[in-house]
């Protein structure tokens, strides 16, 4: 790309402290030129660098595996280390918070709280009946790889809450579970160490503000970065609690 051939972005960005008393909401306009390969985050780390070092967002990886750059891009629940500047040819972007979540400032939201909560609430560790009388020498248990496979493909799930920013469950009732919840409790109802009964997980999720609850809109799959099947897991957990097992 050439230096004529090189377009001149404009990005619209929601400005929000509710840190600083007597701030509200506005949004702001940056013009960055654009570079080959460039994604929405290297342009908010030179906004950040050249323009306004006030801006805040989150980011720890930059390669789509810790999932922290989450933000609403053009009204859709984006990875802004994923999501590259030519996606959008007219080169107006506008970038605002994911919903749900309490906000930090400007980008930046908490997601650690409700992903704690969230972990907290389906039990997230494996669940044995013998835990009191652990043997440390006894040989780890044998897992058939289909299994171990099966686990590993929702152990990939890097809780950016992009599915529930685009839930329309989860915005309309804040204690619904949501698809990163499905995923992580699906994660122990396949692990044949989890001793847990089926009534035990019915407990957990077997009314409206657990998978009863999903309105089967899908939002969750349709902007998942990570591709997870989370159609099939909400399907197999609903199958799971009306068998009872």
């Amino acid at each position: 790309m050439s230096n004529e051939e090189k377009r001149t972005l404009t990005f619209e960005i929601l400005r929000y402290n509710p840190q600083i008393k007597g701030d509200t909401p506005k949004m702001k306009k940056y013009e960055v030129v654009e570079a080959p390969g460039m994604t929405v985050f290297i342009v908010l780390n030179e906004i950040r660098e050249e323009h306004d070092p006030s801006l805040q967002f989150d980011f720890v990886c930059r390669a789509g595996i810790c999932g922290s750059c989450g933000m609403i891009i053009n009204g859709e629940p984006k990875l802004a280390c994923r999501t590259l500047t030519d996606t959008y040819p007219k080169g107006i972007i506008t970038l605002l918070p994911l919903p749900v979540f309490e906000l930090i400032g400007d980008l930046s939201v908490n997601t650690g709280k409700v992903m704690r909560q969230m972990s907290e609430r389906v039990e997230s560790w494996i669940h044995d009946k013998d835990a009191e009388n652990v043997d440390l020498t006894r040989i780890e248990e044998r897992m058939e790889p289909e299994v171990a496979e099966e686990i590993y493909e929702l152990e990939r799930c890097v809780e950016c809450g992009l599915c529930l920013a685009a839930c329309a469950t989860k915005r309309m009732r804040d204690d619904f579970l949501g698809a990163v919840g499905f995923m992580r409790l699906a994660r122990y109802a396949i692990d044949p160490r989890d001793k847990r009964s089926g009534k035990e997980f019915y407990d957990i999720i077997g009314d409206d503000d657990g998978v009863f609850g999903c309105m089967t809109l899908l939002g969750c799959e349709d902007y998942c970065p990570k591709d997870l099947p989370h159609q099939t897991q909400i399907a197999y957990l609903r199958r799971k609690m009306a068998l009872g097992k």
